[in-house]
């Protein structure tokens, strides 16, 4: 994994890059002279605690800033990196065999757990697998894990260095939006994920994610580019919500990628030391 003092620089060559190339993702470039963007206030919206097995407390949050949102709920110990691979693996093999929806669900084929560095500072998080994810095993492997590649490299990342998953481990019946009972059922098993890799940052791709993340049904327009957090009984995650890559190839305008790149330059400020 690149060293974080690294990051700015590697992402601008990767911008450089994509130009050369004609990779147009990235619309703008922020000049070199222009200090690392400030991360954003917390939203301003109920919090509410996810599902998950270990018992949360009770109540809702309503997070004033990210500092604030960012601090672990309890004190947890740190796992190694193997400790967290096999802990993932003992929890994907608990899901196949236990998980309310995907045990009783018909419409995929295999069960699509998430997959990167166990260790990862950094998750994405989708609502769910579609066709080339249910055939392959593997999350965000379509037109949409692609651009997803792309954004990540143009961070100055790859994909083995961080996390990706889904709240739904199984392909819904024709790519449909995931129901709120299978949602509910499925779930707990991505807050477990989360809890295992205590990443510094969450990025929640589209709407159904980001309504999980947070326990809200404001819509993605309005929560993108704002600082929230996922909380539960054991950790407290900053949350960057921003759209979903399958909507950005929809939608693919020098407006919506901009957004897109804005609230990715949110993330790398954040992870960058507080020297830099």
């Amino acid at each position: 994994m690149p060293q974080q003092n690294d990051l700015k620089r590697i992402a601008r060559q990767h911008l450089e890059t994509d130009r050369l190339l004609g990779v147009d993702f990235v619309p703008i470039k922020t000049p070199q002279s222009e200090p690392a963007p400030e991360p954003a206030a917390a939203a301003e919206i109920e919090v509410n605690i996810p599902p998950g097995p270990v018992q949360p407390s009770t109540g809702t949050r309503k997070p004033t800033s990210l500092f604030e949102a960012a601090s672990p709920a309890q004190s947890v110990p740190r796992r190694s990196r193997q400790e967290k691979a096999d802990a993932l693996e003992a929890l994907r093999t608990r899901h196949d065999e236990t998980c309310p929806h995907c045990t009783t669900a018909t419409a995929h084929t295999q069960t699509v757990f998430g997959e990167g560095a166990p260790d990862a500072e950094l998750i994405f998080i989708g609502e769910a697998p579609g066709e080339q994810e249910d055939r392959t095993g593997r999350p965000f492997v379509g037109r949409a894990g692609r651009k997803l590649d792309e954004i990540i490299q143009a961070m100055g990342l790859a994909r083995p260095d961080v996390y990706i998953a889904n709240v739904l481990k199984s392909r819904p019946m024709g790519n449909r939006t995931p129901l709120p009972t299978e949602v509910e059922q499925c779930a707990a098993f991505l807050a477990e994920q989360i809890r295992i890799i205590q990443p510094k940052v969450i990025v929640g791709l589209g709407g159904p994610a980001v309504k999980w993340l947070l326990g809200t049904n404001v819509g993605i327009t309005r929560l993108r580019g704002q600082w929230a957090t996922f909380t539960d009984a054991e950790v407290s995650v900053p949350v960057m919500p921003t759209f979903h890559p399958a909507y950005l190839l929809r939608n693919y305008t020098p407006d919506t990628r901009g957004k897109v790149w804005s609230d990715m330059q949110q993330v790398m400020a954040y992870l960058q030391p507080a020297s830099e």
